[in-house]
């Protein structure tokens, strides 16, 4: 079962959730943005070698820590690796005082009535086993919503909900993440009906279950404002979803109860070649500046 401790900063801790989840398709373009080009590795491992270096040098920044982040998502080779000879998970809780969360989805299918679904999961039991094993307190998943599609996006939640259903009788916290795509005209009408729709099944779930959503910051402020407050929500995260740092601040700081949950905004200025000192300072910044937009609202 979840640690007392862990759900206590995880409801109501001040900060932020620090989104270190980058996967296979995704980390050739986060290492690049950190100044490691694709010539550097040869291998699938040695770029995964080389990514959790960079998760490595984040987490033991002497910035990073519980005082202003209160989780961070971690993607499965990640968990599997050690920081200082301590296995990833045990280090985040035990050296800095964040609470660990473990990306459990596999991709996204093509898009489909307006949406793309996760992938089927196979050993998703076995993974989640291995999870709790390791301490890891939650996990998240991710599917996208391209369109204001009623039944695509119902067909999101309730994926997302059945898995999260899974991961709960592990004794797991599920972070559910139905992202809404930025750049989509029905942006808007695309959230009310994703409001709708998380309602409907968080208002059925068990009184002793709760789950965390990871939202798309919604074009009117405090859209959300229901699910915060819901006895079954533990806490509602956003993520940045390619608005800039500053920008996704901006939005975030009037949402209130909402907290960050980024990734690219968070490494947003930080590369390889920086000295200790000149990368520490960077990332302080930004720690700094979206710990200030979370505890706003």
């Amino acid at each position: 079962m979840a640690d007392t401790r862990q759900t206590e900063q995880m409801t109501s801790g001040k900060g932020f959730v620090a989104a270190l989840d980058q996967s296979g398709g995704s980390t050739p373009k986060a290492l690049k943005l950190y100044g490691v080009d694709e010539s550097a590795y040869g291998s699938e491992s040695e770029m995964y070698d080389l990514i959790h270096k960079m998760r490595s040098r984040i987490i033991t920044s002497p910035v990073f820590s519980g005082e202003h982040i209160v989780g961070a998502i971690l993607f499965e080779q990640t968990m599997d690796r050690d920081i200082d000879g301590i296995p990833t998970a045990q280090y985040l809780w035990e050296k800095r005082s964040v609470v660990p969360f473990l990306k459990i989805d596999k991709g996204l299918l093509d898009e489909a009535d307006g949406v793309r679904l996760m992938k089927p999961m196979p050993g998703l039991d076995d993974l989640l086993d291995r999870a709790v094993s390791k301490g890891i307190f939650g996990t998240k998943m991710r599917s996208v919503i391209d369109g204001a599609s009623a039944s695509g996006i119902a067909a999101i939640v309730a994926q997302q909900f059945e898995i999260a259903g899974q991961v709960l009788a592990k004794g797991l916290i599920p972070i559910i993440e139905p992202e809404i795509t930025i750049t989509i005209s029905a942006k808007a009408e695309a959230e009310a009906i994703l409001l709708a729709e998380l309602t409907k099944h968080v208002d059925a779930m068990p009184a002793d279950q709760q789950v965390i959503l990871k939202l798309t910051l919604p074009e009117t402020a405090n859209t959300y404002a229901s699910l915060v407050d819901h006895p079954r929500v533990m806490r509602v995260v956003a993520l940045s979803g390619g608005y800039s740092r500053d920008e996704a601040n901006a939005r975030l700081s009037v949402n209130h109860g909402v907290i960050a949950s980024f990734s690219r905004a968070l490494t947003e200025g930080l590369s390889a070649g920086q000295p200790d000192a000149a990368f520490n300072e960077a990332l302080g910044d930004t720690i700094t500046r979206v710990y200030t937009a979370s505890v706003a609202g």
